[in-house]
């Protein structure tokens, strides 16, 4: 197998040795006979199938449900790498957790000119009723996705942060159920790092993260909008494994000051909320009247202390990608640090002079929505045709703050299992992070997302890619 020319192949060396991470699969991998291999590529999507592991693709008229794709060779990470992942990984959720505060205070990033008002006054994410109100713990952000690229041997960037509601950790965690249980001689031969506590460890997280009220053991609930929503398989997945309660809105209410659950002896107060609702439909006297996923009084419950909302709402803000440009400015205002995962070069088309190099640029670069999520409502330039890059320049002009546009990178890859033995796929990476008052927690791995069409570099399964198990290895 060899590696698609200009990319890094993150398995080979250029000269088609073996990596170090990698000896030790590929020793066994090349053991391996080709016939029990695809047997066993067909047991991982009838157990997924079985499993009910799926997502909605949202079109046009309706969602169609589909299998997410599993790829069954690790995508492998050696513990030095890790290390340097980990220490920027943690500079930057510290300070996305200070700027969510300062946002919602005194704005000092702002009065400093390191940030202007123009992104909070016309951003949709920023939510008025949190000014002057600090969450319980101090803590905006209790569980954040980093999307991570690599272009080379020491070359990370971070593509995205997800801190309103990140998803995915459920794949993760199933991918690597999913491998354990079809090849246990691999984890006896690779010493890899363990990612099946998250769920005791998420629990902990939220628990530290309890209002004063609470007692001895905190009540944690996952709020989801119900079995309609795209990741309620991730929703239920999580609750389970977590011990807490899976509730909808019409379970709860506001009792005594409380939030509380419908139980079979009477209402139940609830101490942490994971909620999996979107800001504008968490309650319908605060935002949205027309909901029916939140909970009538919530915000009010929160302001006064009486429960924990995880993510805080308005946290939003940080999935910005209007905000995301200013990322290193944000990085060294709060932590007076230089950062140590450097953004991908970003033009804000809401700035005269960038949206001019976009347009005369377009074939060559990569647009997204500010606000936009899943692939979609993007256009990657290389791979668009005239006519949808036209499409898009009209868009463009129309909106120009609503879009931000990146050069096209050259994400490494990683190999697939294919008919024909394994083949380079570009990936990126998702690593889940968890903050409570006295400590960050790091998951060792995350997901892995890869772009099974040879040449796509849209791993989003939305837009076709799959998912791998992420493999950190032990020192």
């Amino acid at each position: 197998m060899s590696g698609d020319a200009g990319f890094f192949d993150e398995m080979r060396e250029p000269d088609g040795s073996v990596r170090p991470a990698y000896a030790n699969y590929c020793e066994w991998f090349d053991d391996q006979e080709n016939k029990l291999l695809r047997r066993k590529h067909r047991e991982a999507e009838t157990n997924f199938r079985k499993t009910g592991i799926t997502f909605n693709v949202y079109g046009e008229d309706d969602a169609e449900e589909r299998l997410i794709p599993f790829d069954m060779v690790p995508r492998i990470i050696d513990a030095g790498e890790w290390r340097r992942l980990t220490r920027g990984i943690e500079q930057r959720v510290s300070a996305l957790n200070a700027f969510m505060h300062d946002l919602y205070h005194r704005q000092e990033i702002v009065r400093a000119g390191r940030l202007p008002q123009s992104l909070l006054r016309n951003n949709e994410a920023w939510l008025p009723n949190m000014v002057g109100f600090t969450p319980p713990g101090g803590v905006y952000t209790h569980i954040v996705g980093i999307d991570l690229v690599r272009t080379g041997p020491d070359e990370f960037f971070v593509l995205e942060d997800n801190a309103r509601t990140p998803s995915g950790v459920s794949y993760m965690l199933e991918n690597r159920e999913t491998m354990m249980a079809m090849f246990p001689e691999l984890f006896l031969r690779c010493p890899v790092e363990s990612v099946s506590d998250y769920p005791r460890r998420l629990a902990k997280s939220l628990a530290a993260c309890a209002p004063d009220c609470a007692g001895d053991k905190p009540v944690v609930a996952v709020l989801t909008p119900g079995i309609f929503n795209s990741a309620y398989f991730e929703h239920a997945f999580l609750a389970d494994q977590m011990g807490a309660e899976l509730v909808e809105g019409s379970d709860l209410r506001v009792v005594n000051g409380r939030v509380a659950m419908r139980t079979t002896s009477g209402y139940k107060a609830i101490d942490v909320i994971y909620r999996r609702v979107d800001d504008e439909f968490l309650d319908p006297l605060t935002f949205n009247p027309d909901s029916v996923l939140g909970v009538p009084g919530i915000m009010d419950v929160y302001r006064a202390g009486g429960v924990t909302i995880a993510n805080a709402p308005g946290t939003g803000v940080c999935d910005d990608k209007a905000i995301y440009s200013f990322m290193p400015d944000i990085v060294e205002f709060y932590t007076g640090e230089k950062p140590l995962l450097p953004n991908v070069e970003t033009w804000r088309c809401a700035d005269e002079e960038s949206l001019k190099y976009v347009l005369d640029n377009l074939a060559e670069l990569v647009v997204k929505e500010v606000h936009g999520s899943g692939g979609y409502g993007m256009l990657v330039g290389p791979a668009s045709t005239k006519k949808e890059i036209e499409e898009f320049r009209a868009k463009l002009v129309d909106n120009p703050s609503n879009y931000i546009a990146q050069p096209t990178l050259s994400l490494s890859t990683c190999p697939i299992f294919t008919k024909k033995g394994l083949a380079p796929r570009h990936v990126d990476l998702r690593p889940f992070v968890l903050v409570s008052p006295d400590k960050i927690d790091i998951t060792p791995g995350g997901l892995t997302r890869v772009a099974l069409k040879e040449g796509s570099l849209v791993v989003n399964s939305s837009q076709g890619g799959g998912t791998k198990d992420t493999w950190v290895l032990k020192d």
